[in-house]
């Protein structure tokens, strides 16, 4: 689903989505909002591609962090539970993964969590091929059809 049709669903419903973004800094909260009339349904987002920032601004837990590194399905979930109670949306999307060239504490370039939080809390683990920016935009589109699906 594309970035206007998920806008469209929103407003019609009355709900809002925030994010936390790490490996696509920003991205998707730019693609929702490049849509004109999101003000009405984008609260904001909090780019978080520092690990300590994943804590400090969207509130995931430490010790995960400690304990698995920035990559792992928990964080994804955090980030978007993070990214709705702060900026008081109803959806939270929350990203986290490797762009590459090279892996990240041991995890290999294209591994992309994506969470979603709200009315409906999931993590949906990606796999995808191509280079740095291939992957981000493939991690865009891919959250952008996780919410969507959740809105039709």
């Amino acid at each position: 689903m594309d970035a206007a049709e998920v806008i469209a669903r929103l407003v019609e419903r009355g709900e809002t989505v925030a994010t936390a973004e790490s490996l696509t800094a920003g991205l998707v909260c730019a693609a929702l909002t490049d849509v004109p009339g999101s003000s009405r349904a984008v609260r904001g987002g909090l780019i978080v591609y520092a690990t300590e920032l994943k804590a400090e601004l969207a509130g995931v837990d430490r010790d995960l962090l400690a304990e698995h590194g920035a990559v792992h399905p928990e964080v994804a979930a955090q980030l978007a539970d993070g990214a709705r109670l702060r900026c008081r949306a109803v959806w939270g999307l929350g990203l986290t993964g490797v762009a590459g060239p090279d892996p990240q504490d041991g995890v290999s370039p294209g591994t992309v969590y994506v969470g979603l939080a709200g009315p409906v809390n999931l993590v949906r683990e990606l796999r995808l091929n191509g280079d740095r920016s291939a992957i981000r935009v493939a991690s865009v589109r891919a959250a952008l059809d996780l919410l969507g699906e959740h809105l039709a």
